[in-house]
């Protein structure tokens, strides 16, 4: 049984989606936010998680918070720790000490459009695609071996909250299996890449029809 955390900022619906999922070989072990007010931390105390509120605003330095963090984090023997909507910058100290056992999932299919105001992006470019990205995380923001993709269609009158909500979609279903397949020993970072047998061929997802309908 593999030991998950999870990292959250607000109403975690990531984080949701994978403590719904049951994922056999897994056990959510804790939910941490650096936000006291998140959402995600009651709904998972509703379901016997372990949740902690530990405000970044209490510490002087991002590198005070980021020991902290590792801190409680450590507190539940963690194999994999999961960023699910975590928006916080870590520290290369931070990354360091969790590299190869820390996922992150990115509204792009990276390495394009890192950073923020992803959607918008896209739509200025013209994209026809886009989607997510569940990667390792390292020192780099937005960067790290790719675990897995997904894709939608761009639609013809896609806002940036349309484009984003049907990416939303996605992640739920890119990100647990992600986990899953982490959980299950199917995923290796082997020469900076993720290798994984068939199951990696497959996790692009089919773009949805091109249309609302």
């Amino acid at each position: 049984m593999k030991n998950i955390v999870i990292l959250i900022s607000g109403r975690g619906s990531n984080m949701q989606a994978i403590v719904e999922a049951k994922l056999p070989g897994a056990r959510i072990a804790a939910v941490i936010s650096n936000r006291p007010d998140a959402a995600g931390l009651a709904w998972a105390a509703e379901r016997g998680i372990a949740a902690v509120a530990l405000d970044h605003k209490a510490y002087a330095s991002r590198e005070d918070f980021d020991a902290a963090l590792a801190a409680a984090i450590d507190a539940h023997s963690p194999d994999l720790v999961v960023l699910a909507g975590f928006m916080r910058i870590l520290t290369a100290g931070f990354t360091r000490r969790y590299e190869g056992r820390m996922l992150n999932i990115h509204p792009s299919l990276l390495p394009a459009f890192p950073g923020l105001h992803t959607h918008e992006r896209a739509l200025e470019m013209g994209c026809k695609l886009a989607g997510c990205t569940v990667h390792f995380v390292t020192a780099e923001l937005d960067h790290g071996p790719i675990v897995a993709q997904g894709a939608v269609n761009v639609l013809d009158d896609d806002t940036p909250d349309s484009l984003a909500a049907r990416v939303l979609k996605l992640e739920h279903r890119l990100y647990p299996e992600a986990v899953r397949r982490f959980a299950a020993g199917e995923i290796a970072i082997v020469g900076g890449k993720v290798t994984g047998g068939p199951a990696a061929a497959a996790s692009l997802l089919a773009p949805e029809p091109l249309s609302h309908a």
